[in-house]
């Protein structure tokens, strides 16, 4: 029989319980309305078989990362017999594609539901014509005045990049770098990155290296294998990361001879950037387990976006579904002020305003940093609500996530 102590601690139990329960089903009524995962898959096979009728490919093609590369659509023309365009769009298209280059892969492009034009992954691959809109800068991270070496862009202290090439399997709409992808495909040549390696080998602080583009994935196995194995023999080189968006959008290219290759320089660190939970499909998680499989330790960079990802409940479903894969959300970025992507763009308030729907209401795991980019290269800033009111010698007053009000002792007690 319980005392009557235990039946209060119960009621308040229940209570409380209750009252946590109420705070969700918001979220799991949205939930419902969001696109059916099976339904969604069901269409994209449909979708592929429709590409591959249309690009002249055969069944075994479509799991084969070069072809998946060399057939992806970039003419207006190939891309309206997939998707229906009509003749407005179309010019539409052709009239951005002028300015700024355009490519998608098959695969991607099959993830493109019927209502195209309200698509996420349609907004993140074709062009817009709002990107002909003034304003922004081509380099809003002064790249090009911190590069002390051939394919290197430093800013920090202990760590770098080396740019490897500009190639990507889709030229995302949003791209930080898109003054770099030109007109045809380039890798950088083993010189320059040569030289870059010796840059890392000859200063001694720099422990955490990034090899990115472009996309550090589509060199060849040759080609990062030797990136690889010569960072790998740096003593001081603690770290090799590679900045990666293949498991999003072309996750055909994680293939066993790859990991492989991966595996045999530990530690390897990859960052990719799913932006939308359609992302995030059994050939993405395939992509995933491999690379887990080979050692890789796996994080998200989400960019917030306009139109695809600045609800706060499509965010935490991102979330979600990154960890059920085994990514950890790390990043959510603040779009940067790159020219032509404007359209692109929300307010801090708004990213804040989602850091603060995630914290508390779903796992920490799935509570990424929100990150703006310092105007000019100067770094990342971290941003999050402010959950601490005062700060005193004797005592502290905090903000919980459900906006109650506590005091703490500042000073440990004798």
């Amino acid at each position: 029989m319980r005392e009557t102590g235990d039946l209060s601690n119960l009621y308040q139990s229940i209570l409380r319980s209750s009252e946590l329960k109420e705070q969700v089903l918001p979220y799991l009524e949205a939930v419902k309305g969001m696109p059916d995962e099976i339904a969604v898959q069901e269409q994209a096979l449909l979708k592929k078989q429709q590409i591959l009728e249309v690009l002249g490919g055969k069944e075994q093609d479509w799991t084969n990362w070069k072809w998946q590369l060399k057939n992806r659509i970039k003419d207006s023309g190939i891309l309206a017999q997939i998707i229906g365009l009509s003749d407005l769009e179309k010019k539409r298209i052709d009239r951005v594609s002028k300015a700024y280059r355009w490519a998608i892969s098959p695969y991607y492009l099959s993830l493109v539901g019927e209502d195209h034009e309200n698509s996420p992954i349609y907004r993140q691959a074709v062009p817009d014509i709002r990107e002909l809109a003034p304003g922004g800068s081509l380099d809003p991270m002064n790249e090009a005045l911190t590069s002390p070496a051939p394919c290197v862009t430093r800013r920090y202290p202990d760590r770098m990049i080396i740019n490897v090439t500009n190639q990507c399997a889709m030229y995302c709409r949003h791209c930080q770098r898109r003054r770099n992808i030109g007109e045809n495909d380039q890798h950088a040549c083993l010189d320059d990155i040569a030289q870059a390696i010796e840059y890392v080998a000859a200063n001694p602080e720099i422990r955490d290296v990034l090899v990115t583009g472009g996309d550090a994935l589509l060199l060849s196995n040759h080609v990062l294998e030797y990136i690889l194995s010569e960072l790998h023999s740096i003593p001081h080189v603690e770290i090799k990361r590679l900045g990666t968006r293949v498991p999003v959008t072309m996750p055909q290219r994680i293939t066993p001879e790859l990991c492989k290759i991966i595996g045999q320089y530990p530690p390897v660190y990859i960052n990719t950037q799913f932006n939308h939970p359609l992302e995030i499909t059994p050939e993405a998680k395939a992509a995933c387990d491999l690379l887990i499989g080979a050692g890789v330790v796996l994080g998200n960079q989400a960019v917030l976006l306009r139109g695809i990802n600045d609800q706060a409940y499509v965010m935490r479903k991102l979330n979600q579904k990154l960890l059920k894969i085994r990514v950890r959300p790390y990043y959510i970025f603040h779009a940067k002020d790159v020219q032509g992507t404007r359209h692109f763009q929300t307010s801090i308030t708004e990213g804040m305003d989602i850091i603060r729907s995630l914290r508390g209401h779903t796992s920490g795991m799935a509570v990424p940093t929100y990150i703006v980019n310092a105007p000019g290269g100067l770094g990342k800033i971290p941003l999050m609500p402010n959950h601490l009111m005062q700060c005193r010698k004797n005592k502290v007053i905090l903000r919980t996530w459900e906006g109650k009000i506590v005091e703490l002792e500042n000073e440990p007690k004798p």
